[in-house]
């Protein structure tokens, strides 16, 4: 019931809807991989370099401090890069696969943080949407775990059916231009709504001065 309710709200927010499901795509493509991954690393990487990954994708907590002053349109800009250059590292794979094993685990790490400092910065545009932050933060974790199950569920329906990794890079590069689409129509809502309140800000200066004058 409460679901429900929740996800009537996000609906009726083109922000909030364009958001939940680009946050399902992304993670749902990552999961689906991530098996794949975890088995090309503990086959071609050291211990060291997998050790190496997990220090990196700790320090999300670390490094907010250096992010506050980022606009969130720009995490998105970047976000967008990365997921293009994650589709590029699939063509490494019939060429080395323990190279293809480092660039992407790379790219899933600085995603793991850009995703942590992307979620801070949304909180400051809660203020006008009409669900509370609670609310967004439980809907947002359950979109997460959703995409979780469904990209696992994925990848042992893609192993029984013993699909190979090649053509599972090709469906998931398929829907991530799909999710790429969706952070860019995103990046250009943030920025707009920045811009509009930048002008905004600028206005009310102005119309302070006069009024001191």
């Amino acid at each position: 019931k409460n679901y429900k309710f929740i996800l009537h709200e996000i609906n009726q927010s083109t922000f909030l809807y364009l958001q939940s499901l680009a946050i399902l795509l992304i993670t749902y493509i990552d999961w689906t991989l991530m098996p794949y991954v975890t088995k090309l690393e503990g086959t071609y990487l050291p211990v060291f370099m997998i050790s190496f990954f997990m220090l990196i994708g700790a320090l999300d907590g670390i490094v907010q401090p250096l992010f506050t002053h980022i606009k969130i349109y720009n995490i998105y800009l970047f976000s967008i890069v990365l997921d293009m250059i994650q589709i590029a590292s699939y063509f490494l794979y019939p060429i080395s696969i323990e190279l293809f094993t480092y660039v992407i685990l790379a790219i899933f790490t600085i995603q793991g943080i850009t995703f942590e400092v992307a979620r801070v910065h949304t909180v400051d545009f809660m203020k006008d949407e009409s669900i509370e932050l609670k609310e967004y933060l439980m809907i947002r974790s359950f979109i997460i775990s959703l995409a979780i199950i469904l990209g696992g569920v994925s990848a042992m329906l893609f192993d029984y059916l013993d699909i190979r990794l090649l053509y599972i890079l090709i469906y998931l590069t398929v829907l991530a231009l799909f999710g790429i689409y969706l952070q860019y129509k995103l990046y250009k809502i943030f920025k707009k709504r920045i811009l509009l309140s930048d002008i905004e800000i600028e206005q009310d200066k102005k119309e302070l001065i006069e009024k001191f004058r």
